[in-house]
């Protein structure tokens, strides 16, 4: 995980504030560089001028077996790579150590002929999260991008000097001008041509179009005549835990030892943990790919909401034993799940770490959240962004016994977190897809689906980046690896879930993602593979803490 700023200026340098290189090292605590470019341009008037690009970088190491430091600068062609990624395999081939330095060779490769599409086609090996800006010296000209599915943050804007900016996050004096760099394609700036009008103006290369290939290929909408009930031996279900474990083993293999690293002891890996069915089936699948004696951290947040507790307490005819944080849904799955995964793998150290959010504390931080999650700014956004980001500070009382609840303090040593995004989206977790089936069928079934997957790039991940990473962690999407994704909305749509399908009710499991629900069942979860889909806000409690009639879509103040 890196954090990227970068800024394009026709009347001096544009320099990051304070506040952008503070929050910027939060990101990348392990290395922060700055690297400046000035370059003279002749006007077709025969008028000179200059422009100046500013690059920061700071690092985060998860790759290799030292810091590679960044910018990375060319020192042939005074070419700058700013890259906030993880390309886990280029042209299908895993990469080993750092992959930093292999982008910055393929990107150096395709600018010496055919510059725009060499480029395209360099992206189009890359396999993994990624966004950056290149900076192509020989040619005059930047390219900058994020991945198709949106997985790491990217912000662009044109300040009030007239300069163009891009940037991981957002600050306060950029909180007007910034927007999410789309995830439609390359965008690339012609600076010796567009300079003199408008240095922002830029050209888009769509996915798609000429070498930039699209990594996910068109939904499947075949609808069943006769569709066979799905069962823990079909050869879909074994098929989709196998290609699930390959996507995990590239996220979770040969993580670095994190800084003060006890073997034995600290972990490595850690879950964002509500105990449902995507998260923990991650963590069960981990359990078969790390090493025996490497512990498992499940990271649980519940948090302290004035306005349940006081409809609770004026409900409950006889007081709860169970404090407000262990009444929370998520924690009383978590709890359960937990006992699960110490019944199947015994074995393991199970850390669960549950992270008590009081109210007061909250509120200490909701400015805060509110700057890491622009430019987006709601209610709901809000909710889920104080989730995620008390879930990655990973600070808690930690037990190893599920039948201990009251642990000793403890901050995960973890710097990778996994998630389960992206199950419900590829698999109809939602109560809208069941809805979608009741109301039209297979047809109306995949068409809501379809509209999932498209809009995955364009709905939250940036914010969720900007948010989870404020730690110094890099939080891993196994179901969004481009070839898992590709493979899934490849499949019929009868093989992903239950919809429609005879016997469904025969092992009394939902329709919402049975298949991966068919799952957890061959690895021994049972009680996993019956838990209900909730949304974090619920699970965790951070939605509607104050009394009101606010809705999730309002804007903050």
């Amino acid at each position: 995980m890196c954090g990227i700023f970068f800024s394009l200026s026709s009347s001096g340098g544009a320099s990051p504030t304070q506040e952008t290189c503070e929050l910027l090292q939060k990101r990348g605590p392990d290395s922060h560089t700055t690297h400046t470019v000035q370059k003279d341009i002749k006007a077709q008037d025969g008028a000179s001028s200059a422009y100046h690009l500013t690059f920061m970088s700071t690092v985060l190491s998860l790759r290799g077996d030292h810091v590679y430091k960044q910018p990375l600068v060319d020192s042939e062609t005074q070419s700058v790579l700013c890259w906030n990624g993880e390309a886990w395999k280029i042209q299908g081939e895993r990469v080993q150590g750092n992959d930093t330095e292999r982008v910055f060779n393929l990107f150096l490769h395709a600018v010496k002929h055919d510059a725009v599409e060499g480029i395209a086609e360099a992206i189009s090996c890359i396999s993994g999260p990624f966004a950056f800006v290149f900076y192509d010296a020989v040619n005059a000209r930047l390219y900058y991008s994020r991945d198709c599915l949106g997985r790491r943050s990217l912000l662009q804007g044109v300040d009030h000097n007239g300069n163009l900016k891009i940037c991981s996050i957002c600050d306060s004096a950029s909180a007007d001008c910034f927007q999410e760099v789309g995830t439609d394609g390359i965008y690339t700036i012609d600076l010796d041509h567009t300079l003199t009008s408008r240095p922002c103006q830029s050209k888009t290369i769509p996915w798609g179009s000429g070498r930039l290939k699209q990594p996910i290929p068109p939904m499947n909408k075949s609808v069943p005549d006769d569709p066979p009930a799905l069962t823990t031996d079909s050869a879909f279900v074994l098929e989709l835990q196998s290609r699930l474990r390959q996507s995990l083993e590239l996220r979770i293999q040969n993580i670095p030892e994190p800084p003060n690293y006890t073997p034995g002891q600290s972990a490595k890996t850690a879950v964002l943990f509500s105990g449902g069915l995507d998260c923990t089936l991650l963590a069960r699948l981990s359990h078969e790919i790390l090493p025996p004696n490497e512990p498992i951290d499940l990271l649980n947040v519940a948090f302290e909401n004035p306005r349940v507790a006081a409809a609770a307490k004026l409900n409950q005819k006889t007081p709860s034993t169970l404090s407000i944080y262990e009444n929370c849904p998520d924690r009383i799955t978590g709890r359960s799940a937990h006992a699960e995964l110490q019944k199947t793998c015994p074995g393991r150290t199970w850390r669960f770490v549950a992270i008590d959010i009081p109210y007061s504390e909250c509120l200490s931080h909701r400015d805060h959240v509110k700057r890491l999650m622009r430019p987006h700014n709601t209610e709901m956004d809000m909710s889920i962004a104080c989730a995620l980001y008390f879930a990655s500070r990973a600070h808690g009382s930690a037990t190893t016994d599920p039948l201990i609840h009251s642990g000793s303090p403890y901050t995960s040593s973890s710097r990778v977190l996994l998630s389960g995004l992206g199950a419900d989206e590829l698999f109809a977790g939602y109560g809208r897809h069941g809805v979608a089936f009741t109301r039209g069928g297979f047809d109306a079934l995949i068409a809501e689906i379809e509209l999932d997957v498209s809009r995955l790039g364009s709905r939250n991940l940036g914010r969720d980046d900007r948010v989870l990473s404020h730690w110094g962690r890099e939080t891993r999407f196994p179901f969004l690896d481009e070839e898992f994704v590709a493979w899934v909305v490849s499949a019929p749509v009868w093989e992903k879930c239950g919809f429609g399908l005879p016997g469904e009710d025969t092992l009394g499991i939902d329709s919402e993602k049975l298949a991966l629900r068919l799952v957890a069942l061959r690895l021994g979860m049972e009680s996993v593979a019956r838990e209900k889909k909730r949304a974090i806000q619920f699970g965790a409690r951070t939605a509607k803490m104050e009394t009101g009639r606010s809705k999730g879509t309002d804007a903050l103040t």
